[in-house]
């Protein structure tokens, strides 16, 4: 069902507020921050925010002038090399913000009292969802530069219910599987376009992330110093790095200790262990004799059910763990309500079919698979979302406890490098 324009105004509204309070309280020296390859100048980016919204509507769709006539030439992602971002002339913190209200005005005046168009319908979602996508990335940013944690309105509404490890695996049956969105979703990115079939083997999956306590155990053991357990690629990138444990990690007196925000506090055991990257995730399965699943094996055991028999996986997907309700606080760890992880046995209201839990929300989950197109894959109005970056990234899957549960299903696609380990992920593996 197409959606109204008091629904596509009130997620802009939303996905502002969340953006506003991301940057409050940040001083002009914190809004700059340093040159960093992995975060961008936070009042670089929110202007971003707003020339986005700008060009995809106001001026491909009306024909505007641009609000500001420098806008192109500071905001436009693509043609803005990433290392320049601190040295271009960029209006104040106050100039920034007046120029976000005006775009935020012309959007809302220009489809209040009125149905949206398909176009206009689908526009205001990809320029909404990409700020949700700088929001998370602005909590990663956050956390890189060891700033104070966000204060969201929404903090403090999550349930504490399930607490605890939950160890085992489930079976999942063969069968072919449709993996992807079917024509006529209401919002589908290109990257998940179109559903194909594949066929997949049965598979045993765990039913909860690594947790940290799991993952404490592999750096005890000298698993960073063992050349067998790591790829050519990753034994390289651990020697560069120097690394020997998972980057925001530090002994304490009592054990591990972990910087969350600006504060270091003792890891929590049955969290899912979280700012790990892809080489990480392949040298603990090494270790412990497993693997991670290959992403039409994760999304078979999110969103697939098994036929009457259990023997087969059935025709038909969810798309959600659970059904296909929205996501609610009750069934999943999203849009920053706890401000951190909860333990991997929280939200059992949330399983898939097959008894996994947690497969959207708390931490993304690297998967095996390299980033991809699907068959017959054409880029959408936003040409450079996924298209620059086949081949060269990781698939992860499922989203974090940061992530804006309006742009979340059980296909969303999310893809990074595999050495990166600001971003929220994690791991869940398979039996070999």
């Amino acid at each position: 069902m197409s959606p109204s324009s008091e629904q596509l105004l009130d997620d802009l509204r939303d996905a502002r507020k969340r953006t506003l309070e991301l940057v409050r309280g940040l001083s002009d020296e914190q809004l700059m921050g340093p040159r960093l390859e992995i975060v961008n100048p936070l009042r670089w980016e929110i202007g971003h925010l707003a020339w986005f919204h700008e060009h995809f509507i106001l001026r491909e769709v009306d024909g505007r002038a641009p609000v500001r006539a420098d806008a192109d030439r500071l905001y436009d992602s693509m043609k803005v090399a990433h290392d320049t971002r601190w040295d271009l002339p960029l209006p104040d913190f106050a100039g920034t913000l007046a120029y976000m209200r005006a775009v935020e005005e012309a959007l809302i005046a220009r489809l209040r009292g009125r149905a949206p168009s398909a176009e206009e319908a689908y526009l205001y979602r990809l320029t909404t969802f990409h700020e949700d996508m700088h929001g998370e990335a602005f909590t990663y940013s956050r956390q890189t530069l060891a700033y104070p944690a966000p204060e969201f309105a929404l903090a403090g509404t999550a349930p504490k219910e399930g607490v605890g490890a939950l160890p085992g695996d489930v079976a999942v049956p063969g069968g072919a599987f449709p993996l992807g969105t079917v024509p006529g979703a209401p919002f589908v990115f290109d990257n998940e376009k179109w559903q194909h079939t594949v066929e997949l083997a049965p598979f045993r999956i765990a039913r909860a992330p690594v947790t940290c306590a799991e993952f404490a155990a592999f750096v005890d053991d000298g698993g960073y110093a063992r050349r067998e357990l790591w790829s050519e690629e990753g034994w390289s990138w651990r020697e560069s790095e120097a690394a020997d444990h998972p980057v925001y990690w530090s002994r304490g007196a009592d054990g591990w200790n972990v910087r969350f925000f600006d504060r270091a506090q003792p890891i929590a055991p049955h969290q899912p262990v979280i700012h790990v990257n892809w080489h990480e995730a392949e040298a603990w399965c090494r270790w412990a004799g497993r693997r991670l699943p290959i992403e039409a094996e994760w999304e078979a055991a999110a969103a697939g059910e098994p036929t009457s028999d259990g023997r087969r996986l059935a025709p038909r997907k969810r798309s959600y763990p659970w059904g296909d309700e929205p996501p609610t606080p009750e069934r999943t760890n999203l849009d920053g309500r706890r401000l951190g992880c909860a333990d991997v046995a929280a939200y059992p209201a949330g399983e898939s079919a097959f008894g996994c839990r947690q497969m959207l929300g708390n931490v993304w989950e690297w998967t095996a698979s390299p980033f991809v197109p699907y068959p017959g894959f054409a880029p959408d109005a936003y040409a450079e979302y996924s298209e620059p970056w086949f081949h060269t990234r990781k698939v992860l899957r499922g989203g974090c406890w940061a992530t804006r549960s309006r742009m979340l299903n059980a296909r969303y696609r999310n893809f990074f490098t595999a050495e990166r380990r600001d971003v929220y992920a994690g791991f869940r593996t398979c039996a070999l």
